[in-house]
């Protein structure tokens, strides 16, 4: 039996070699596997639409830190006039064109997109250490509780309907609210920024309590029909529910958030090719199925957030981890040979699409580093979807390739061609989810990763493997 080795990641050595290895997408295909260091003279080894290789830490690091420096400067935080575009920074009178600034990317401090930025940001410094990512969350929180009182006082003297933190004062949807209450109390529990218990009690309270439901309680939308379930809906409902039985120890939001996952899956998950549906109506739920891909990716991440937080004993834990197991297991082999999604899960000619991919990437890099799933089987296709993720993110730290905002619909037509775009937020804290549980696998102590036969193995350490074959 040969002994297998750690493998040796290759030592960076100076900046070109850091630019070519860590920002794969100033270069063009095809690539050769860099870590076959016979590949000049090896017959057997192809050539690959993407960098096919081991990321090293210090490469994803740099792609995540990247993001963060762009969406600094994409999203701002400052209070315009919407009628001059002028920053009002005198906050003591009420200003009826009073708005928030989206900056040229339309990117808001509160969308539900950011939602998910914030979360990653917190992530990212949990898993790197690096301070940077943490100060963009308290920028966030901070700018929040200075413009709250103004935005409050303008509300009562001109009404909601034209005031930017109306989604705070006033929430009306999931989408208003149910993303960035997750999000502000992971920065509440985490001591990053100032305290906006207020403002996550308003948002928890709609999501536990006011949103419309159906009648068996799943939390649901009254578009583009008359209740309707959007798969959507699991991140920007489920998650907040489980972090307020984490915040409040509350065991009812945990219940609600693990009766979610099973009503939503009872209605729009596939068994026969363990997908989820985009979507489903009470009034006419034989419709056709259409499998978008960030319909599956939504759930996936609102499952991971659950078992997160989720108490060890909680009875529906295993149901909740079945369910995961089985949509892992369905996107899994519905990835291309460019490492990435396609647009309809399900369907190959549709385009590949980048924030459905990056949510399948961190769904199974995370399942591998809780131990919920098997890294042998799972590792290297979390592995060769960020090697095709990293080449998504440019020079200036914009995700490419991430389908806009995406309803509800009926027709294949429709989702084919929804275009994608640079200004489509939803890539950007996914991908960058993605990269933070692609550096705990590159560190995970319980496995090695073995490159042998011009590919990837990750072995339990407690186990052995033996080839027939060797390079």
């Amino acid at each position: 039996m040969k002994k297998l080795h750690r493998f040796h990641r290759p030592a960076l050595a100076g900046l070109a070699f850091i630019v070519a290895a860590a920002l794969p997408a100033f270069a063009e295909g095809p690539f050769r596997n860099r870590d076959n260091k016979n590949a000049g003279k090896d017959s057997a080894e192809g050539t690959y639409p993407i960098p096919y290789q081991l990321p090293t830490v210090t490469e994803v690091t740099e792609a995540l830190a990247r993001i963060r420096n762009y969406l600094d400067l994409a999203a701002p935080t400052r209070v315009i006039d919407s009628q001059t575009g002028k920053e009002i920074t005198d906050f003591s009178t009420p200003v009826a064109t009073a708005v928030l600034d989206r900056g040229g990317m339309e990117f808001s401090p509160l969308q539900y997109e950011m939602g998910v930025v914030d979360s990653a940001m917190l992530r990212a410094a949990a898993v790197t250490g690096e301070t940077k990512f943490n100060d963009y969350v308290k920028k966030h929180t901070e700018f929040l509780a200075k413009v709250l009182p103004f935005f409050r006082t303008t509300a009562e003297k001109f009404g909601t309907d034209k005031n930017g933190l109306r989604a705070v004062l006033e929430p009306r949807a999931l989408d208003d609210c149910g993303s960035m209450d997750a999000a502000l109390i992971r920065a509440r529990l985490a001591g990053v920024g100032p305290d906006l218990k207020p403002v996550i009690d308003t948002w928890t309270d709609w999501v536990a309590h006011k949103q419309y439901r159906m009648k068996d309680g799943t939390l649901a939308r009254q578009r583009p029909q008359a209740q309707s379930l959007w798969a959507d809906d699991a991140y920007m409902g489920i998650p907040a529910l489980a972090e307020a039985g984490r915040m409040t120890g509350d065991r009812a939001y945990f219940d609600d958030a693990v009766k979610q996952i099973e009503l939503m899956s009872a209605k729009l998950f596939n068994h026969h090719i363990d997908l989820y549906t985009h979507g489903w109506n009470a009034h006419n739920p034989d419709a056709p199925h259409f499998y978008w891909g960030r319909a599956s990716g939504w759930i996936i991440i609102a499952m991971c957030d659950v078992l997160d937080v989720l108490p060890k004993d909680h009875p529906g834990r295993e149901k909740v981890l079945e369910q995961l197991r089985a949509a892992l297991h369905g996107v899994a082999g519905f990835q291309s040979g460019s490492g990435l999604w396609h647009q309809m899960v399900d369907r190959n000619d549709s385009y590949l699409e980048t924030s459905a991919s990056a949510m399948f990437v961190y769904g199974i890099a995370h399942a591998i580093n809780e131990g919920w799933i098997n890294a042998t089987t799972y590792g290297s296709i979390a592995q060769a979807g960020w090697c095709a993720l990293a080449t998504k993110i440019n020079a200036q730290g914009q995700v490419e390739g991430s389908c806009v905002g995406t309803t509800f619909a009926g027709d294949q037509v429709y989702y084919y061609n929804r275009p994608t775009s640079t200004k489509a937020l939803h890539g950007y804290g996914t991908t960058m989810l993605a990269g933070v549980e692609m550096i705990r696998l590159l560190k995970n102590p319980a496995f090695i990763i073995d490159y042998k036969l011009r590919t990837y193995h990750y072995v339990p350490k407690d186990s052995a493997t033996s080839y027939r074959e060797h390079l």
